[in-house]
């Protein structure tokens, strides 16, 4: 798997970005503040993150999507470790992620790459998406926050 920066006048996979958050107006908003990553093998995307900027020294993994027939691969957890690894050469201090309280395998993933929950922001999939999310049959509510120091 070979990671690189999404190109000038390249189209972001916004099929890929659209599994991982659905809210189009919110994607299309953080793919002109954030920088976005493309994973592809064999010259196939299979995966796609975003990297925002939101304080000083805070960056935030805003999207990270694989392919659901790439799934199951490991490509996730390579995908967030090519994050951590962007967000360290750019000299940010601390990485932060957020993920729907029903995102059961994401929070696993997450805190065995070393993130820690940090808080959880009730009610922002009823307040910020226009369609209720259900996943693991729980309705997705609650925004779980976790961070990772990077210094």
């Amino acid at each position: 798997m070979k990671v690189r920066p999404l190109r000038v006048n390249e189209a972001p996979p916004l099929d890929l970005l659209l599994e991982a958050d659905p809210q189009l107006d919110l994607v299309k908003a953080y793919l002109l503040r954030g920088d976005c990553y493309i994973a592809e093998v064999h010259e196939k995307r299979i995966g796609v993150y975003v990297l925002l900027p939101t304080r000083p020294s805070t960056v935030e993994l805003v999207n990270i999507s694989v392919a659901e027939s790439e799934q199951g691969k490991g490509y996730g957890k390579k995908l967030v470790g090519d994050a951590i690894q962007k967000a360290k050469e750019k000299r940010y201090k601390t990485l932060e992620i957020g993920t729907g309280n029903s995102s059961i395998d994401q929070l696993a993933m997450y805190q065995k790459c070393g993130f820690r929950i940090t808080g959880v922001d009730r009610d922002f999939f009823v307040r910020h998406y226009s369609e209720p999310i259900s996943e693991n049959g729980i309705s997705c509510v609650d925004m779980v926050r976790l961070s990772m120091d990077l210094a």
